[in-house]
């Protein structure tokens, strides 16, 4: 994977991912925005990629969109007038994908279809983008040098990034209103206070404590189980009555029985560590992915 914005480094199947225009503040781009994009979609097809950890390369996490580009900062093309038919019958044209769709949110997507644990070290400042793209992560940790903001209302936009569909369910939605209405700049331990942030610590200890958070939710774990929780997780919680999930649970439950649940059982009985022989590229259960067979 070879990136001008991204910089990328295995260890032990643990994938860092630095945000990496350090003198920028590792302000976010068009070509930042798809990069992510490709990296976490090509992320499901390396089976050597156990876990992600997204941090910022230098003293900041990312400063949010880079506004000293030429024209509609944000990359919008400013003489079309879309409307929301466009969005439901032309989501993926190029015009509408290049010229209308929130480049945020492409990334926000990429990254809950992903089917790796993502876990994010917030290092220093992150607002706008910056904040918003660690949504759809698992974790977020922060140093105590983070600084998060969610400043839309300060430049007279709006929420990105599908925020307005994981920041409330993260924080409740009280808590996401006066963050985003005021805009104001969170320190760390407020953001753990909040609900957004599950650990604060020392910035020289935040990323040894990420990749080995990384490498505890992986090692002698089932890969296929772990990608499957992590989409149980996060679209069963959005369904209306528990049946659904229910549905998901016991095909889920059947598949992984058949799977890697032999070796794990059979691991257990003998009281040594399992050897988990599955990989996402290539044995998914066929019912995966469910979702697109509901829409």
């Amino acid at each position: 994977m070879d990136y001008q914005t991204l910089d990328c480094s295995l260890d032990e199947g643990v994938l860092t991912l630095r945000l990496n225009r350090p003198e920028q503040l590792n302000a976010f781009t068009v070509t930042m925005a798809n990069e992510l994009v490709d990296f976490f979609t090509l992320a499901n097809e390396r089976d050597e990629i156990r876990a992600i950890v997204v941090t910022g390369a230098g003293r900041a996490f990312c400063a949010g969109m880079d506004l000293s580009a030429e024209g509609n900062v944000f990359g919008l093309d400013e003489s079309l007038q879309p409307g929301l038919e466009d969005m439901e019958s032309r989501l993926d044209d190029p015009q509408v994908r290049d010229g209308v769709r929130d480049t945020g949110g492409r990334v926000s997507l990429a990254i809950y279809n992903c089917n790796k644990p993502v876990i994010a070290a917030i290092n220093g400042a992150a607002v706008g983008i910056g904040a918003t793209m660690t949504l759809p992560m698992d974790i977020r940790l922060a140093s105590t040098d983070a600084r998060i903001g969610f400043v839309f209302s300060k430049i007279g936009i709006v929420p990105e990034a599908c925020s307005s569909w994981f920041l409330p369910r993260l924080v409740g939605m009280q808590q996401a209103l006066e963050w985003v209405y005021t805009g104001d700049i969170l320190k760390a331990e407020q953001a753990r206070e909040g609900g957004l942030v599950l650990r604060v610590t020392e910035p020289g200890q935040l990323l040894a404590e990420a990749q080995e958070l990384a490498r505890r939710i992986t090692e002698n774990r089932s890969p296929v189980a772990t990608a499957l929780t992590r989409q149980m997780m996060y679209r069963n919680a959005t369904q209306p009555h528990p049946l659904e999930a229910h549905k998901i649970d016991s095909l889920a439950m059947f598949y992984t029985s058949i799977g890697d649940g032999k070796e794990g059982v059979e691991s257990f009985r003998e009281k040594r560590p399992p050897v988990f022989r599955s990989t996402v590229s290539a044995d998914m259960p066929p019912f995966f992915p469910w979702w697109e067979e509901s829409e």
